[in-house]
């Protein structure tokens, strides 16, 4: 089962994740020269990002890169890339390496295998993913009922292109193996809406119904949760 950790307010639970990404980062580079770490885009990761950017890290020895990003531009509202580059990716963090999830194909599909090439390059196994969920348990961008959810919860790649059922843009996401082959899984969530789905999460049943659940029901990784209200 995860370990979780509550918080009542949101900035306390954001400084508290950063602090402990940060250590893990350190405790990497010491061991092998070199951290690496997937992140994801919306509001909750927001504060964790900004407060990581203000740590004290040898970040020209880390690798940045993302759990998923929509086929948008990078300049655009909806970028993930933009959360991180106005965020993260500021002050001293800005030596780090970033390995972008978007390129300049048509769409997804056809950006795909250029993006898994260059992450073939990113140090693997990741030390560090940072995960978020949706209110319909969807976790990266692997959606339930979506047409590409049983290829990325079984394929050996490490990234896999998707059309959300109901969310707007293509996606490039990493598959659950990329996920689960982390040294550490962080799961993020706020708001009574997410602590009832998680809860169903935690409980047998398909992942396929709640794709957080490949994270959650597992015992090869580590689970850290970090709940606020």
């Amino acid at each position: 089962m995860p370990t979780e950790y509550h918080f009542t307010d949101g900035g306390a639970a954001a400084a508290d994740l950063a602090t402990r990404i940060a250590s893990l980062l350190s405790e990497a580079i010491a061991a092998r020269g070199t951290a690496s770490l997937a992140l994801s885009g919306g509001r909750s990761p927001k504060p964790v990002l900004e407060a990581l950017a203000r740590t004290p890290l040898d970040w020209s020895k880390v690798v940045v890169t993302l759990v998923d990003e929509r086929w948008v531009a990078p300049a655009a509202p909806d970028s993930n890339e933009r959360l991180l580059r106005d965020t993260l990716l500021t002050g001293p963090a800005a030596a780090a390496q970033f390995v972008p999830m978007k390129n300049d194909a048509a769409d997804a599909y056809a950006g795909q295998p250029a993006v898994e090439a260059a992450f073939a390059a990113i140090p693997w196994p990741l030390d560090i993913v940072l995960l978020g969920m949706g209110e319909d348990g969807h976790t990266a961008s692997l959606f339930p009922a979506a047409a590409e959810l049983a290829d990325g919860l079984s394929s050996t790649a490490r990234t896999i292109a998707v059309t959300p059922p109901a969310a707007p843009h293509q996606r490039l996401s990493l598959t659950a193996s990329a996920i689960l082959a982390a040294r550490h899984i962080f799961l993020q969530i706020s708001g009574d809406a997410k602590k009832a789905v998680y809860a169903q999460a935690l409980e047998d049943g398909p992942v396929e119904t709640l794709p957080i659940r490949l994270a959650l029901l597992q015992a090869q990784t580590p689970v850290e949760v970090w709940i606020s209200a």
